[in-house]
């Protein structure tokens, strides 16, 4: 019986060695082949009971804060939270599993509705919503002669990319336009492809800069967040001082935003500019307004005008889908125009009615339109116009 045991333990023994060398070695080829980035994503999601992102990730990752001014809150129409929501709108949002809804017209607060803990003041986060307000930080750096033009190419701001095949053709425009070209697969779900390695990795220099390119870029739509990133890059090195503080300056301030915002950061200090902006939504909704407003807050033009109109005017390459980081419904009966992140956090604007809306919450896997639009926002923007007449 006693050698049972010791054979026993001695089997044990050689497997928990067996698993800690195979352990070894997968650590090993992980920082090798330069999937490092896997651990900080297990420890970020699986060990804190998620699959996958959040939109409460902001504490977790280094961050920039986006620092507000004077405070200026939503004046409250005098129909605020008055008319309940339409039960089909409702149940909507619940299986949707959503966190927030806020519709602003005429400039006022008209209702605001929260569910599962959320209020006014949780910030949760932007996802892909940051790629709109990154093309507004450029609409500002061309007000100022930061960067010349939507023709200027990437070279003049990295230099070796005058050597790439393909890359020696890139502009500015054609980041902000999702016609960049790049070898990038836009996938949210695989851990091994280059969404994941941008938003758990150190650093997005190593994400973004060694992609390569697939077209020729100005030849075709793609939406890819990495574009964005290399845009974000060019920002940053147009100017003295952090695109957080830039943004803080030109548009939390000016626009009396109620919370400072957090701004997500490799662990380089650079802004994730493809996503993961940290906000509440009355002040997602303020960047709605501005947009509608045609970059107007009362009497002061603070984004150029014809800027935004670049911004919501659908390009060709898009089938009419998508401008400069707004996507674009003209399809539908109620003309809409919205910035849009991941799991459905949409900042929707409906000129023709000069209504705003603001969603947020955790809609995976939605259902998308023939031109890669989400339905929901469609179906959205009839519910609230039918109902807030």
């Amino acid at each position: 019986m006693f050698d049972v045991i010791v054979l026993f333990l001695v089997l044990i023994e050689k497997t928990l060695k067996g698993l800690l060398v195979g352990m070894a070695a997968l650590i090993a080829l992980a920082y090798m082949f330069g999937y490092d980035y896997l651990f900080n994503g297990i420890r970020e999601t699986y060990l804190r009971g998620e699959t996958g992102s959040t939109i409460d990730d902001g504490s977790y990752f280094k961050s920039h804060t986006i620092a507000k001014g004077n405070s200026i809150p939503w004046v409250k129409d005098s129909l605020y939270n008055k008319k309940p929501l339409p039960k089909t709108l409702v149940e909507d949002l619940k299986l949707s599993k959503t966190a927030s809804f806020v519709i602003i017209k005429n400039g006022k607060l008209l209702h605001e509705q929260y569910w599962d803990g959320y209020n006014e003041r949780s910030k949760t986060n932007s996802f892909s919503m940051a790629k709109g307000v990154t093309v507004m930080l450029l609409g500002k750096a061309l007000e100022e002669k930061k960067i010349l033009s939507l023709s200027q190419k990437y070279s003049d701001f990295f230099g070796n990319y005058a050597n790439v095949e393909l890359g020696n053709h890139l502009t500015i425009g054609d980041l902000a336009k999702m016609e960049a070209g790049l070898n990038w697969t836009e996938d949210y779900k695989n851990p091994f492809l280059q969404n994941a390695k941008a938003y758990y990795g150190k650093s997005l220099e190593e994400a973004v800069f060694l992609r390569g390119f697939k077209d020729k870029p100005g030849s075709k739509f793609e939406y890819q967040s990495g574009a964005t990133q290399l845009l974000g890059f060019a920002l940053r090195k147009s100017m003295n001082k952090t695109l957080s503080d830039y943004a803080s300056e030109k548009f939390w301030k000016t626009l009396g935003m109620e919370q400072n915002a957090i701004w997500s950061t490799d662990d380089f200090k650079m802004e994730k500019t493809f996503c993961c902006i940290h906000s509440n939504s009355r002040d997602f909704a303020k960047l709605g307004q501005l947009i509608l407003n045609d970059g107007k807050v009362g009497d002061l033009q603070i984004l150029n005008s014809k800027f935004i109109d670049e911004m919501r005017t659908p390009t060709s390459l898009s089938k009419g889908a998508y401008g400069m980081g707004i996507w674009i419904n003209n399809d539908a009966a109620n003309k809409h125009y919205y910035f849009w992140g991941l799991y459905g956090q949409y900042i929707i604007v409906i000129p023709e009615k000069n209504i705003v809306i603001v969603r947020t919450g955790t809609f995976k896997d939605q259902p998308k339109d023939e031109k890669g639009r989400p339905k929901q926002v469609a179906f959205l923007v009839n519910e609230v116009v039918e109902n807030f007449k």
